[in-house]
């Protein structure tokens, strides 16, 4: 598994080299390191070495939405435009959680956290700051998806943005998870997935995602938002006038509705018998079956 993870590894075309160390902490899951970096962001990294940065806040204007798949993943406003509950799984540096208590101040939002460091630090160093209204529940986010399944919770947006050090943990993965994350979105609601523009699993988690949702958008700033909607994708010009009644509010964060819009393809770009991972059947065993898969670079807008 640590192998499939690292084929699985996401290429990173925004990251440059780590910068000036400023912080650093040690937890049960990583070493954190808190970092100046040269294009004047201040960012968050578990590794000096590997490409990622978990999360960025520009220190000039904190409220800016710094790394362009932060933007796509404010695409899910695009299809559900009035989130009152929202679930953020990985809160990283808080900056997905700033943006919308910016957007939507009477929202309430669960902000998930596996390593109480990282949230500690989201605090210290990148201007995010919990409220009655905005809390941080330390847990997996899949322990906490589940309980909020039991406990008939639902939510407008789960935003899914939980990396380590190379990639998604192999749990949040599974066909199971997916349905899961469905199964707590109220009507209308939707999920915002950061996952990866290519690497081996592409194809297997774009097959569970779509078992379970039907079509999706498949996003690729850089890396690639998955947008998948519980009661199927609105109409493309339900989409782009949700956007424009958008647009205003979203610029002080930094996001151009126009480069955005383009993005939005929902075209099936990985082979239609693809199998899925599921709990019980290991990932690397579906390497073993074929190759890893690329997406078809000829996609086309809907």
């Amino acid at each position: 598994l640590a192998l499939l993870l690292l084929l699985s590894a996401p290429s990173y075309a925004e990251d440059p080299p780590a910068g000036k160390v400023i912080a650093q902490a040690n937890s049960l899951y990583h070493t954190i390191y808190v970092t100046d970096e040269a294009d004047g962001l201040r960012c968050m990294r578990f590794s000096l070495v590997l490409p990622g940065r978990q999360s960025c806040v520009d220190p000039k204007d904190p409220q800016r939405v710094a790394l362009q798949y932060g933007h796509a993943m404010l695409g899910a406003l695009f299809l559900q435009p009035a989130p009152q509950r929202v679930l953020m799984i990985g809160l990283g540096g808080g900056s997905l959680s700033t943006a919308i208590r910016a957007l939507y101040p009477d929202a309430v939002i669960d902000a998930v956290e596996i390593d109480p460091a990282v949230a500690k630090i989201a605090e210290q160093y990148f201007y995010f700051k919990p409220d009655p209204k905005q809390q941080v529940i330390i847990g997996d986010g899949r322990n906490i998806v589940r309980r909020a399944g039991l406990d008939k919770k639902t939510y407008d947006i789960v935003f899914l943005d939980a990396f380590d050090k190379r990639y998604i943990p192999a749990h949040m993965l599974t066909l199971e998870f997916i349905a899961e994350m469905k199964a707590v979105l109220a009507p209308g609601g939707v999920v915002a997935a950061n996952t990866a523009s290519g690497g081996a699993l592409y194809a297997y988690e774009s097959q569970a995602y779509a078992q379970v949702f039907g079509l999706f958008y498949n996003l690729k700033p850089e890396a690639r938002i998955i947008l998948a909607a519980r009661d199927g994708l609105p109409p493309e010009t339900t989409v782009k006038a949700n956007a424009a009644k958008l647009a205003e509010k979203l610029k002080p964060l930094g996001v151009d509705v126009a480069k955005l819009l383009p993005l939005f393809i929902s075209k099936p770009d990985w082979p239609a018998d693809t199998p899925v991972l599921i709990d019980k059947y290991s990932p690397a065993d579906l390497l073993n079956r074929q190759p890893a898969l690329t997406p078809d670079k000829n996609e086309k807008k809907p």
